[in-house]
């Protein structure tokens, strides 16, 4: 297994979510290792119901997509830590070795194959 190669392409998708989770949402200054859906600019006030409901209805579907973001960013650095301690490519449930093809498909995989959920 090429470690080396796949750290690069994790570090690289790690960088690519927080590209995206800034694009819709910020982290919560109350809690770092949390994000928060955006814009902190929203105005349920507005007289216009038809642009609050368009500004509430974006914010549940950036809520929605920021969640499954945040979720992938915890894999990745949970993978990343996993290979600077050396348990990198270890099954979470069963301790056996991530097949290297389930690895180079998804880096952050935590599972083998046979306890993929």
């Amino acid at each position: 297994m090429n470690t080396k190669q796949l750290k690069t392409k994790l570090e690289k998708e790690l960088e690519d979510l927080v590209g995206e989770l800034k694009t819709l949402g910020h982290i919560n200054p109350e809690n770092p290792a949390d994000w928060e859906a955006g814009p902190d600019n929203l105005n349920v006030l507005s007289a216009d119901r038809n642009e609050t409901a368009d500004q509430i209805e974006n914010y549940e579907s950036n809520t929605s997509i920021l969640k499954q973001l945040e979720t992938q960013y915890g894999d990745v650095n949970n993978a990343l830590k996993k290979i600077a301690s050396g348990t990198y490519g270890k099954c979470e449930i069963c301790g056996e070795i991530i097949s290297e093809d389930r690895l180079e498909a998804n880096p952050s995989a935590r599972t083998c194959i046979a306890h993929a959920s």
